[in-house]
């Protein structure tokens, strides 16, 4: 995992979506398609490096966030603005699927 993904917790969650845009993935690691969902992560963090928190949250260890936003199906990705969920994309994304709705919610 590049250094630029961020390991978020229930402790942490708030305070790192609020502000800005976030991309945060939902993930656990017993699930193989959120596996698949790693390159995709680092390669976007490295992307958006200066304008937009790139970041993984383990749905088993942070379970009270995961009911918050409704998450029943991992991998799931939120992009958020200021604190609210701007987009929402579930299942394993390509590359090219999450930079433009990254790029939609940065116009």
């Amino acid at each position: 995992m590049s250094e630029k993904v961020m390991e978020l917790t229930e402790s942490d969650f708030d305070s790192q979506v609020s502000e800005g845009v976030a991309v945060v993935d939902f993930w656990a690691p017993w699930c193989g398609p959120c596996k698949m969902m790693g390159p995709v992560m680092d390669s976007v963090s490295e992307k958006f490096a200066d304008s937009v928190k790139v970041a993984k949250l383990n749905v088993d260890e942070a379970r009270n966030v995961a009911v918050k936003f409704g998450i029943t199906s991992i991998p799931a990705i939120f992009i958020f603005k200021d604190g609210v969920p701007a987009r929402q994309l579930v299942g394993v994304q390509s590359e090219d699927t999450l930079l433009a709705a990254i790029e939609e919610v940065l116009q």
